[in-house]
């Protein structure tokens, strides 16, 4: 499979079709940006179900978690594309992989912000409520702002899983970027480049995820010795 990976005809095939590969890295990302939204959202909303204390936003909760955490991905969005499409409500594939993708991620997000909100003092709510804020003041000022620090190492994880797991797009016909990999080592012109057409999508991959993953590493770092440099002060 990879014998032609130092072959010049096989690179010159990649290069040539570099627009195959370019337009499934922009779909990928689009999908990945418009999900990692809809699963932050998501993950907020019902992090502060679970952690509330009304028992019903938390049974409501605690259900889309346990039901989407325990089916797999793959069967979430051929329900979603087909049972639409065969509905006569079909909503196409981007959206399906966004929705469907979204939907998977929001629920790994919420428990990421259950845990960031139930690491923070009771002493912390107390504070805040003698202090007259209401339930919203309280955890946009006072306790969302202090799970920064819990939160960020496993929500990027859960982003760059996100991303890579765009590629379950291929399976209802998507053109992202495993998909159109795919669809050119097995072209009719394009067939045999396998080597360096998967060498390619897997550089684009990491083009995407190692920034992130990068990026998170220097803010908690800051953060950190932000909070050193306060201690040291008082």
């Amino acid at each position: 499979m990879f014998g032609n990976m130092f072959s010049a005809r096989a690179w010159e095939l990649v290069w040539s079709f570099r627009g195959t590969f370019l337009l499934g890295f922009w779909h990928t990302l689009l999908t990945s940006i418009l999900a990692i939204a809809m699963s932050l959202a998501l993950g907020l909303i019902f992090g502060l179900m679970s952690s509330g204390t009304k028992t019903s936003l938390k049974a409501v909760a605690r259900v889309y978690v346990e039901f989407i955490q325990n089916t797999p991905l793959l069967l979430q969005i051929c329900f979603l594309y087909y049972a639409l499409s065969f509905s006569g409500h079909g909503i196409g594939i981007l959206a399906s992989g966004i929705i469907s993708i979204g939907l998977y991620h929001g629920a790994y997000m919420s428990e990421v912000f259950r845990a960031g909100i139930q690491s923070i003092p009771k002493g912390q709510f107390e504070s805040a409520e003698a202090q007259g804020f209401g339930y919203v003041g309280m955890m946009r000022y006072i306790i969302l702002p202090q799970t920064v620090k819990v939160v960020l190492p496993p929500m990027t994880n859960q982003i760059v899983n996100l991303i890579k797991n765009t590629s379950v797009l291929y399976i209802i016909g998507g053109t992202d970027l495993i998909s159109n990999t795919y669809s050119f080592v097995t072209g009719v012109n394009t067939g045999g480049a396998y080597g360096p057409a998967y060498l390619v999508c897997g550089a684009l991959f990491f083009v995407m995820c190692y920034p992130l993953s990068r990026a998170a590493t220097i803010w908690e770092t800051s953060l950190k010795k932000r909070d050193q440099m306060s201690a040291a002060k008082e």
